[in-house]
C-alpha cells in the first residue's frame, strides 16, 4: 500500500485533508493535455505517491484522432471513467470497445497485458479519468469488464467496483471499492465509513461541499477517523468516492 505523507501545498481541516485542482501535476503534449492527481511519468511529488492503494487519478484530454500506443501493463488495477466523447480500446486478451460518455471501463494487468487507446473521433475531444489501484495480489489472470452508468439515477451513490463484485460491480483485486455520485443542484448523499476505513472523494465535474468543505472540478479530499460522508452540490456534479483499507 501506499501511505503517502500530506503535501505542504494541501490543505489539513481536521481529519480531511484537501488537493486543489490546481496543485495537481500538469503536462501539455499537445495531443494530450493531463492532470495527475498523484505523481505520475514526469510529475514527481514524493509527498502526493497515492493515498492507500489508490495510485493514479489522471483527468485525461484527448484531441481528435489521438491516442496512446500500444502498451503493456502488469500488476495494476486500471478503471477509466469517460466524461465526454469516447475512447476506443483494444488490448492483447481480444476486447476491442468503443467506450463511450458515463461508462466505465475495467482491466486487471495482472501477469501482463498490453493495449491502446485512441480517441476514435475526428471532431470531438476525448475526457476521461485513469485511475489506478495496486492489487493485493500479483500474478493473478488478466481480465476485463464494463459497467455503463450514462443514464444513472441522481441523487444516489451508485456502486461501481468492490473487491466481492456486490450488487453487480465489477470485482477488482483490492479490497476497496469505487462508488459514482451523480448530483443535481441542491442534491445530497451521505455515506458511511467503517471502522479503519478511508475516503478519497474526487471531484471530477461541478462543486460540492464534502463534511462542510467546498470542492470544484478537480479538486480532491482525503478522509480519515470519521464515520460518514455528507456530499452535497451546489450545482451539477459528479464524484467518485474511494472507500479504501
Amino acid at each position: 500500500m501506499v501511505f503517502p505523507q500530506i503535501a505542504n501545498r494541501a490543505h489539513s481541516v481536521g481529519m480531511k485533508t484537501i488537493l486543489r485542482s490546481n496543485e495537481r501535476g500538469h503536462a501539455s503534449h499537445g495531443w494530450l493535455d493531463s492532470y495527475h492527481t498523484f505523481s505520475f511519468a514526469d510529475y514527481y511529488n514524493p509527498q502526493w505517491m497515492g493515498y492507500r492503494s489508490l495510485r493514479v487519478i489522471n483527468d485525461d484530454l484527448v484531441m481528435p484522432g489521438m491516442g496512446f500506443g500500444t502498451h503493456p501493463h502488469r500488476d495494476m488495477e486500471i478503471i477509466s471513467y469517460v466524461l465526454s466523447g469516447a475512447i476506443e480500446h483494444k488490448d492483447s486478451m481480444g476486447n476491442c470497445r468503443v467506450i463511450r460518455a458515463g461508462e466505465f471501463q475495467y482491466m486487471a494487468a495482472g501477469t501482463g497485458v498490453q493495449h491502446s487507446e485512441f480517441n476514435p473521433s475526428k471532431t470531438e475531444p476525448l475526457r476521461l479519468l485513469q485511475i489506478w489501484i495496486q492489487p493485493d495480489t500479483k500474478g493473478v489472470k488478466p481480465r476485463y469488464a464494463e459497467r455503463n452508468f450514462a443514464k444513472t439515477e441522481t441523487g444516489k451513490l451508485h456502486l461501481v467496483a468492490s473487491k466481492t463484485g456486490r450488487d453487480g460491480s465489477m470485482e477488482i483485486h483490492q479490497d476497496a471499492s469505487l462508488l459514482l455520485g451523480k448530483l443535481d443542484a441542491g442534491q445530497s448523499v451521505k455515506h458511511s465509513l467503517g471502522k479503519d476505513r478511508h475516503a478519497w472523494v474526487h471531484v471530477a465535474e461541478g462543486e460540492v461541499e464534502v463534511n462542510g468543505t467546498k470542492l470544484t472540478g478537480g479538486d480532491a479530499v482525503a478522509v480519515s477517523e470519521e464515520q460518514s460522508l455528507n456530499i452535497s452540490a451546489n450545482k451539477p456534479s459528479q464524484v467518485l468516492l474511494f472507500d479504501l483499507n
